[in-house]
Formats: C-alpha cells, sequence, structure tokens
C-alpha cells in the first residue's frame, strides 16, 4: 500500500503546487493522474518515483517512508518517465537484463521473457544500441524495462505519448495484465478513452 500524507511542493513561498494532499492507494489499484499541462501532474509522479522530495508530508510504502530508503522502495517499482533517461550505450536487451539481474530475478527463462516482452511491443531492434533508436522505439524500451521485472508499483507519466495506435492497444493489454497480477498503477495519459475501464480512481489536478 502507499499512503499519502499531507504532501505539499512548492517552489516559490506561498505559491505551492499542491498542498496537503492525503490519499491511500490499495495493493492491485489503477490510479488515472488527470489535468492541465503545467497542473502538477509531473511533480507529483516524480515525487511518488523518489526523482523530487515534499516541501513537506511523506510518501510510504508499507508503512517505510520511502525518500528515507529510496534504494529499497525502487526494488519494487516500475517507472517510465515523463522524458527520456535510458542508457545510450547499452542495447535494449542488455538494459533488461541489467534490471533483472539487479534486481536478482535473473533465471533460465529471463532471456526468453526479454524476446517475448520486445516481440509483443514490436521493437526488432533491440540488439541495437538505445542511442540509435528513434523516440517511439526508445518510448518501447521505457515501457519494456518498466514491466519486465513484474513490480509491485509501476509509476507512469505519459506512457503512450509517441506510439501509434497498434503500440498503444499492445501497451493496455500489459497494463492490465500487470494489474491482473495485482500491481498498483500511478499513470498519466492524454488517451483517457482509451484507459477509462483500467482505472478505479482518478486524481484530478490541480489538486
Amino acid at each position: 500500500m502507499l499512503e499519502i500524507e499531507k504532501l505539499t511542493k512548492q517552489y516559490k513561498p506561498g505559491r505551492p503546487i499542491f498542498s496537503d494532499y492525503s490519499n491511500r492507494i490499495e495493493e492491485g489499484k489503477a490510479i488515472g493522474v488527470v489535468g492541465p499541462n503545467g497542473s502538477g501532474k509531473t511533480t507529483f509522479l516524480r515525487i511518488l518515483s523518489v526523482n523530487s522530495f515534499p516541501t513537506s508530508g511523506t510518501v510510504l510504502y508499507d508503512g517505510v517512508n520511502i525518500h528515507k530508503h529510496p534504494a529499497d522502495y525502487l526494488q519494487h517499482v516500475g517507472l517510465v518517465h515523463d522524458e527520456e533517461t535510458l542508457p545510450h550505450h547499452l542495447t535494449a536487451s542488455e538494459l533488461l537484463e541489467w534490471i533483472l539481474r539487479n534486481r536478482k530475478k535473473w533465471s533460465e527463462h529471463s532471456s526468453t521473457d526479454i524476446r517475448d516482452m520486445f516481440d509483443r511491443l514490436a521493437l526488432d531492434a533491440r540488439d541495437e544500441q538505445i542511442g540509435t533508436f528513434s523516440t517511439g522505439m526508445k518510448k518501447k524500451t521505457q515501457i519494456a524495462a518498466a514491466l519486465i521485472a513484474a513490480p509491485q508499483i509501476l509509476i507512469m507519466d505519459e506512457p503512450l505519448r509517441g506510439l501509434d495506435k497498434d503500440t498503444r492497444e499492445v501497451v493496455m493489454e500489459l497494463l492490465k495484465e500487470a494489474k491482473a497480477e495485482n500491481t498498483t498503477i500511478l499513470m498519466s495519459s492524454h488517451y483517457m478513452d482509451e484507459e477509462s475501464l483500467l482505472f478505479d480512481e482518478m486524481i484530478q489536478f490541480p489538486l
């Protein structure tokens, strides 16, 4: 469970992006994060992914403050950031192998799992360096990297942006499968018509 307690974020005194926001997000729930550009969605998701710190308030995962124990928390999290932050010198396959080994989830089936993931996402250049990829290919790699270790929490900021309709449908199927395995999902997107059946709750920004 994620427990958000009186969360406040501000960059300028007296002008909070959001303040005193609290919520309890149960395991296996899918939460849509919606609102206009600049309303605080990305800032909120960056705090939940420990890429930013709150001005005040806490976020607890299973009772542990995620900003005091980020490494432990992130072992359970799959991330798709709003900006592409992939290691350009690795191939897409090497990146997924590194993730699985880092999380001590590498097994005799892992090479097949990686191949199957890229097959579903139609990423044929999986053995080429990520630095040579197009924007859409990088987005597919981000999504594969977020999902491959079967995380308990998925935090995804605009994961469908830059993808064609067929790929968006595949990603939605992958997310439904993850949710069926009790993964908690927090996700912002402009494609809410496609995702309306996925979400159990919507967080509307500005808060």
